[in-house]
């Protein structure tokens, strides 16, 4: 009783002082129909606190998500399940499910009736505009009786995860001379004496252009092949992400953090459809995921890591060794002293492969940590040999993959500023 008692909202603690009063009147002025009338004021609150209690323990719920992965922009559908198992009829039921702010506002629905044995289905989208793992629930309900007299909450349905990945952008080509180090580019090689005959081929898969089947090889093998520009990368490749808070700038979805993580996203699933061993570290040499050597990991493997990679407070990058470890390497990094690039630099081998994408972070906005000119970090880089192109928001990510592709194919230039300088 004493808990049903609790449920008393303020409209029926004030109709059950309000009849005790007329109680205590009754006795002394010694009327009967006014006690009577007490009597009735005093009961309706506390039957109904009894009834709208035994209502809330029979509510059950169930939710679904679909799909349970989502890219940023994206669309996933909820459904609630919501139904009685209680004897009583259930009315006046709100039902909110606790929805993070990222994902927009808390959705509220009113059943004013529960069917006892079918129950209702209950719908919402989401539409996450940021990254990361998220948490849906609990799912609470509130259960009222018509006059409003008594009110009892109830968590009907625990958390759900929904996985928020980075989106992806589809990228064309793969830089030139892509995994023979400091060898010739494999585009010459490619075209070099009897290239029809030793040309490198693998199975079709979906999405290649058929203009690359080769059709000497898809005879000989009863199965459709199509021609593979440049040779797969010798020992795969590094993609390096730098996630330094201060190497970056901006708020939220549209910050250089997010930016980056976007690309690094872009570039592994672009590597790795091409069929090259992909490797995802931090500027710290952290790995994230890790090729077994024969392309074993999938997509969801490299966007489940950096759905849920968080900012660190590092204030430069800090590599002990290689990050590569002598594979190929693309860097996509924030704004970062000339010393740590530096260090970057002598730790990499100059006959390997080096490339980086540098971001224009004041672009994206002010930050508290220093501005680092991201021209004269490209022609540190540029000088020991590497790639560079500068990333700013008002390129596409395909414009400065692009770019970056071609700097495999110009020896004598290791800097191509063409995005949006």
């Amino acid at each position: 009783m004493r808990g049903a008692l609790s449920g008393l909202t303020t409209r029926g603690r004030c109709l059950l002082a309000a009849g005790l009063a007329a109680a205590l009147c009754s006795i002394m002025l010694n009327e009967r129909d006014l006690l009577r009338v007490s009597v009735f004021v005093v009961a309706l609150p506390l039957l109904v606190c009894v009834l709208t209690a035994m209502t809330r323990v029979g509510l059950h719920a169930q939710r679904h998500i679909a799909p349970g992965r989502v890219p940023v922009g994206g669309r996933a559908e909820v459904a609630l399940s919501v139904y009685s198992t209680g004897r009583l009829p259930t009315v006046g039921l709100l039902v909110a499910d606790g929805v993070p702010y990222a994902l927009g506002g808390k959705p509220r629905f009113l059943i004013e009736h529960l069917p006892r044995h079918t129950g209702t289905q209950l719908r919402y989208s989401l539409q996450p505009m940021l990254r990361g793992i998220q948490q849906l629930g609990p799912l609470k309900a509130t259960v009222t009786d018509p006059f409003g007299l008594a009110e009892f909450e109830r968590e009907l349905a625990g958390t759900s995860r929904l996985v928020v990945v980075p989106r992806v952008v589809p990228l064309n080509g793969v830089p030139g001379g892509s995994g023979l180090g400091s060898g010739e580019d494999g585009s010459v090689r490619l075209n070099a004496g009897q290239g029809e005959d030793d040309a490198v081929v693998r199975p079709y898969r979906q999405g290649d252009d058929l203009r690359k089947v080769h059709w000497r090889s898809t005879a000989k093998r009863d199965e459709m092949m199509v021609r593979v520009e440049e040779s797969p990368w010798r020992g795969g490749t590094t993609v390096l992400l730098d996630h330094r808070i201060a190497g970056h700038r901006g708020v939220g979805a549209a910050s250089s953090l997010e930016w980056a993580v976007s690309f690094a996203a872009s570039v592994c699933v672009h590597l790795h459809r091409h069929g090259h061993p992909v490797r995802l570290v931090t500027e710290s040499g952290s790995v994230l995921v890790s090729d077994a050597g024969d392309g074993g990991h999938s997509d969801t493997a490299v966007l489940d890591a950096l759905a849920a990679l968080q900012p660190v407070h590092q204030p430069d990058i800090s590599c002990p060794v290689d990050p590569g470890h002598g594979q190929e390497l693309v860097a996509i990094l924030g704004a970062a002293s000339p010393d740590s690039i530096s260090k970057l630099i002598r730790y990499r081998t100059r006959g390997v492969r080096s490339l980086a994408v540098l971001l224009d972070t004041p672009r994206w906005g002010a930050g508290d940590g220093p501005d680092v000119d991201p021209q004269a970090t490209a022609a540190l880089l540029g000088a020991a040999g590497w790639g560079v192109t500068i990333a700013r928001p008002d390129v596409p990510m395909s414009h400065v993959w692009s770019s970056i592709c071609r700097t495999g194919t110009r020896r004598g230039d290791s800097m191509i500023a063409g995005t949006g300088a």
